[in-house]
C-alpha cells in the first residue's frame, strides 16, 4: 500500500485487517504488512490523518487488471517533484524471447527534488526551476520517492534485492539530487508462481525454480529504463494543483509540468 508519512499506520493496520477476514486465514496469527509512504505535506494538510480503514479497504476492493491511472491520483494525489507536481507514473519493459521474454514493470510516488532532466534534455535549468539555483532557487531538494518493481521472472530474494538497486540508476537520469532529507525506497517482487515458497518445495530446494545471476543483466536495463520512463508519467500525466490552509489563509500552488515545453526542449536538443 502506498499513501502519505502520517497516514502509514492506518495504511499498516487495515492492511492487517484485510488479511485476517480473507477466506482460508482463520488460523493465521502473523500478517507483514507493507507500507511505503511520502510526505505530502506541502499540498496536503497532512496532520488531520484523512485517511481511515475504510479508505484503505476501497482502494484494495477497487483494483484491477489493465491501464494504470497515472499523475496526481492516489497516493500521488498531493506529491512534488521537482517543484512541479508529482504523482503516480508507472511504465514497463519485455525482454526479447531471446533473453527469457520477461515482463518488469515500475510503478513510481514520485516527491523528491534536485535538477530535472528528460531524455537528456535539462528541462530543470531551462525552466529556471532547480535545486541550487542562485539567487532564489530552492534552498532544499528534500522529499522521497517510492518505487515498486514487478517481475514475471523467476527470481530469488537475493536477486530481487539485486533488480530493486538497479531502478536508482533511472532514478538517476531524471537529475535526481538524492538529498539528505530524501527518503528514496525501491521494493521489488516476482509474480512467478514457479518461486513461491510452499512447504512442499521448501522439502525440495531444487523444486524453487531461480533465474542464474548470468541472465540478470537484461532485467536490470529494464528496471532502470522502466523507472527512468515511469518518473517522467508520474510528471508530465500530472494536473496544476491549490491548496488553502484554512486556519492561516495561505494558498499554496504546485503548477503541473506542461508536456509542450518539454516537447520543445527535446526537440531543440536534435
Amino acid at each position: 500500500m502506498l499513501t502519505n508519512t502520517l497516514s502509514a499506520p492506518q495504511a499498516a493496520d487495515a492492511l492487517v485487517h484485510w488479511t485476517l477476514g480473507r477466506p482460508g486465514n482463520e488460523r493465521v496469527r502473523s500478517v507483514n504488512a507493507v507500507v511505503g509512504e511520502t510526505n505530502d505535506g506541502e499540498l496536503n494538510d497532512i496532520r488531520k490523518r484523512v485517511i481511515g480503514r475504510e479508505d484503505v479497504l476501497a482502494a484494495i476492493d477497487a483494483a484491477s487488471e489493465g491501464r494504470v491511472e497515472e499523475g496526481a491520483v492516489g497516493a500521488g494525489t498531493g506529491t512534488v517533484a521537482f517543484g512541479w507536481k508529482g504523482g503516480i507514473g508507472t511504465s514497463s519493459r519485455r525482454l526479447p524471447p531471446e533473453f527469457g521474454g520477461y515482463t518488469v514493470g515500475v510503478l513510481v510516488q514520485s516527491n523528491y527534488g534536485g535538477m530535472l532532466q528528460i531524455d537528456g534534455a535539462p528541462v530543470g535549468m531551462a525552466l529556471n526551476q532547480y535545486f541550487l539555483r542562485a539567487p532564489g532557487g530552492p534552498e532544499r531538494a528534500d522529499g522521497s520517492i517510492m518505487i515498486i518493481v514487478a517481475t514475471d521472472a523467476p527470481l530469488s530474494d537475493r536477486n530481487l534485492t539485486r533488480l530493486a538497486r538497479r531502478a536508482f540508476a533511472g532514478l538517476a537520469r531524471t537529475g535526481s539530487a538524492f538529498s539528505n532529507g530524501s527518503g528514496d525506497y525501491a521494493i521489488s517482487f516476482s509474480t512467478a508462481a514457479s518461486v513461491r515458497r510452499t512447504p512442499e518445495r521448501r522439502a525440495q530446494a531444487a523444486a524453487i525454480e531461480d533465474l542464474p545471476n548470468e541472465r540478470m543483466s537484461p532485467l536490470f536495463v529494464a528496471a532502470a529504463d522502466a523507472t527512468e520512463e515511469a518518473i517522467y508519467n508520474s510528471l508530465l500525466m500530472a494536473r496544476t494543483m491549490t491548496r488553502t490552509d484554512h486556519d492561516t489563509g495561505k494558498t499554496v500552488t504546485v503548477r503541473a509540468l506542461d508536456p509542450r515545453e518539454v516537447d520543445r526542449l527535446r526537440r531543440g536538443r536534435r
